[in-house]
């Protein structure tokens, strides 16, 4: 797992083996910030990372100008990795929350340029992620969310969905 672009380009990231996740692989990650290059501009830029794990997408809107990127995740251990990373790297940019993301959304601590969510595969309200985000006014207006969710699994419809590209066993639904 390494950041594959911006000040910190391929710098090799060393989680411990202990955390509970399943990073997004580095081809999946090179592909989506080759979608969002186009679609956003990463200069200031405030990104909330919800479902963070590791921090590999945290650190790389980080390591790109994001002014803010905000990393949640449930997980001690993951929320101590993303802080000691970003504090090593000199990240001053980088947030972290321990926080269940369900009660992170509905607190609505928005509103953010760009929602990126990797929640756990069988996360149950998935389906429902979109909206639930939508409705906490967590995106300013023109905001995208993007979703990271198995290919096998199908999102409810919404007005907001742009576009779903599939990477494998990996898929990005975008929303703006």
């Amino acid at each position: 797992m390494r950041i594959i672009g911006g000040t910190h380009k391929g710098l090799r990231l060393r989680p411990p083996a202990s955390l509970p996740v399943r990073p997004t692989t580095d081809l999946a990650k090179e592909a989506l910030f080759n979608i969002l290059q186009h679609q956003v501009e990463f200069d200031g830029l405030a990104v909330l990372d919800l479902f963070a794990g590791t921090g590999s997408i945290t650190l790389e809107f980080a390591s790109r100008g994001a002014s803010r990127v905000v990393a949640v995740d449930q997980y001690g251990k993951c929320v101590k990795f993303v802080k000691e990373t970003a504090d090593a790297l000199g990240l001053a940019n980088v947030e972290t929350a321990k926080a269940d993301a369900s009660r992170y959304i509905g607190r609505g601590g928005g509103p953010f340029g760009l929602v990126f969510a990797d929640p756990p595969y069988d996360w149950p309200t998935l389906p429902q992620l979109p909206s639930l985000v939508m409705q906490a006014g967590l995106l300013q207006a023109g905001g995208l969310l993007v979703v990271e969710h198995p290919s096998t699994r199908k999102l409810a419809a919404h007005p907001a969905w742009q576009d779903t590209r599939k990477y494998g066993y990996s898929s990005f639904s975008f929303y703006r």
